[in-house]
């Protein structure tokens, strides 16, 4: 028997789930590099179920013979946690469009498929192992040309249902999230690689139709690529998490008296510019209100606007509001908020001491190298 091909399996898997196991370490490490804990979590979790949990169930299914009723339960799970998978990245494809938003369709009709996938493969006969030669004995490395495992009717449409319509809204999101975002660098490496993951769907379904082997392997070797490649720019990258859902504006500093202590306007294209108009306005009257709700209990957080919120963090302490203008208010950018006034409040917390009293002039001028500052926790924005 030739064990080349299973030979090779093995030392992809083995490769691949040395890498999967290394990301999910370097993201638990370095959690606070990649938005929030959610979004830690998150990529965490999709790791450990693709990269460790769908990869082991596929080759142990493919390249180790213990029994068909076994191999076939391996296959099965291996599919379900392959299914699993998907969801989890189609929600990390949602939050790199806009964080925390996940719209109730496509979502929904996932679910719906997952479910009846799920019910499909509890069927008996949903799936049918067939072996090409001699029963081999229990716990043997076989040739994986030489198993076949035949999805019946109903198992095979809502299968490919599935890959599809998922594999759609994958390359749908990649594409509007380049057309979107100034930031090309990152968003050309997600679209070529999901466009490398729809390549290996492909192989997939062709396996399913026609039950060739090849496009199963072929199929397999093409999803470690593009997986691969997902980790490293998950180790790599982490700031694509920050940059892809958000844009920055500007960012300016209020004293409780109105007076603009700083203001750091982000790019100069036509459309900021435009809004940069719309922004002032708003702006003009924020700096007259500010005083009335920088010592109260219920404040304005955030104010609205077409295209755009403008964020208010109040320092109630030092006598402050802190307002960013970006195109969504999430806890990404309230993160980035905390972070500048901690720092802000230490390095100018005499200075801003000094001048709680209303009545004391303020030189603007001894905050005029904030633009340090800014540029340190807004650095992605510049």
């Amino acid at each position: 028997m030739d064990y080349t091909i299973s030979t090779s399996l093995i030392i992809g898997y083995v490769l691949i789930l040395i890498l999967s196991i290394y990301t999910i370490i370097h993201i638990f490490r370095h959690r606070n590099k990649y938005g929030t804990q959610l979004i830690a979590f998150l990529n965490i979790a999709n790791t450990f179920i693709a990269g460790i949990l769908y990869f082991t169930f596929f080759i142990f299914s493919v390249v180790i013979f213990i029994s068909y009723d076994i191999n076939i339960l391996i296959w099965k799970i291996s599919l379900v946690t392959g299914f699993t998978t998907l969801l989890f990245t189609s929600i990390i494809y949602s939050f790199f469009n806009e964080y925390k938003k996940i719209k109730p369709f496509p979502f929904v009709y996932f679910t719906l498929l997952f479910g009846l996938l799920l019910g499909s493969l509890a069927t008996p006969d949903s799936i049918i192992l067939t072996l090409n030669g001699p029963l081999p004995p229990m716990f043997s490395i076989i040739d994986p040309s030489n198993i076949y495992f035949e999805f019946n009717l109903a198992t095979s449409i809502v299968f490919i249902l599935f890959e599809l319509f998922i594999t759609i809204y994958f390359l749908y999101s990649a594409a509007i999230i380049y057309n979107k975002t100034k930031y090309k660098e990152e968003s050309s490496t997600l679209l070529l690689n999901t466009l490398v993951f729809s390549i290996s769907v492909i192989m997939l379904l062709l396996y399913i139709t026609v039950q060739e082997t090849l496009y199963r392997e072929i199929y397999i070797v093409i999803l470690w690529v593009s997986s691969f490649a997902f980790y490293i720019m998950l180790i790599k990258k982490p700031e694509m998490f920050f940059i892809l859902p958000n844009r920055i504006y500007s960012v300016n500093i209020y004293h409780k008296s109105g007076i603009v202590l700083y203001s750091y306007n982000f790019g100069d294209t036509t459309d900021n510019k435009i809004e940069s108009a719309r922004w002032g306005t708003i702006l003009i009257g924020l700096n007259h209100i500010l005083s009335e709700f920088i010592d109260k209990t219920d404040k304005i957080d955030v104010i609205q606007t077409k295209k755009s919120d403008i964020v208010i963090r109040y320092e109630n302490d030092y006598g402050y509001a802190l307002v960013v203008i970006t195109n969504q208010k999430n806890e990404i950018v309230e993160n980035l908020m905390l972070g500048f006034s901690n720092d802000f409040n230490s390095k100018y917390k005499d200075k801003l001491l000094d001048i709680q009293d209303l009545n004391r002039l303020i030189n603007i001028s001894e905050f005029i190298d904030i633009k340090e500052l800014v540029e340190k926790h807004f650095q992605l924005y510049t």
